[in-house]
């Protein structure tokens, strides 16, 4: 966005993404009709906020 302030998590997130790292926000997966934890795998309902088995936020 043109008009968000430069925090210098772009020039982080640049020096990452030149040495093949994803910057990406992480969030939930889908794995049929549950939310998967990307950490831990743990399946979830939908209304799910954070993992209770590793305590994972998205």
């Amino acid at each position: 966005m043109a008009s968000a302030p430069d925090t210098g998590d772009d020039v982080f997130d640049q020096f990452l993404e030149n040495r093949g790292h994803e910057t990406e926000p992480v969030g939930w997966e889908r794995n049929y009709n549950k939310l998967q934890c990307p950490e831990c795998m743990a399946l979830h309902d939908d209304g799910a906020a954070a993992c209770t088995v590793c305590d994972w936020e998205p």
